[in-house]
């Protein structure tokens, strides 16, 4: 092989990369947290405290109210299923989307181990004008972590506001 096709293989093969890169974040394809899992976990999905934090967010954006309920156990999910029998679940999916709708991202503290099956995670999420913090308490409950307690919001300062230039 002359240096020239090499290069154009090499040249090729970083394209080809990048393409399936940016098609897979348009289609939102995951990577594990953690590469050993990839590995050796087979198809089995893996299932983190984070992943029920994002499953729920992401449901809450696009209106998925099934979705959205399935991450959350115990009362809470009990009060959620109340809420959406109240307002209908085209009515829930307007609410999700309308209350997610501010929010431009959101960060995730390391999970605080509370018990073996129990952790608590401070979730911040950024708006456009504030930033503001709660606690989620996550249990596994039956095989899966799920969101049965969540605290009140505080109100986070923010030293560089969303959407400042930087120079």
């Amino acid at each position: 092989m002359t240096k020239l096709s090499k290069a154009h293989v090499v040249t090729l093969s970083v394209v080809t990369a990048g393409l399936i890169l940016v098609i897979g974040r348009e289609t939102r394809w995951r990577l594990p947290s953690n590469a050993s899992e990839a590995l050796f976990a087979g198809s089995e999905e893996s299932d983190q405290p984070t992943d029920t934090i994002n499953r729920m967010m992401d449901a809450a954006r696009d209106g998925d109210v099934d979705t959205y309920i399935e991450c959350f156990g115990g009362q809470m999910k009990k009060t959620l299923q109340q809420s959406v029998a109240e307002m209908t679940a085209s009515g829930f999916a307007r609410y999700l989307m309308k209350n997610n709708e501010p929010i431009k991202g959101f960060a995730m503290y390391e999970p605080l181990e509370v018990s073996a099956s129990a952790v608590d995670i401070r979730v911040e999420y950024v708006y456009a004008d504030r930033n503001e913090a709660q606690r989620f308490r996550l249990e596994r409950l039956s095989g899966r972590w799920t969101i049965t307690k969540l605290d009140g919001i505080e109100r986070v300062e923010t030293i560089v506001p969303y959407g400042t230039p930087v120079y």
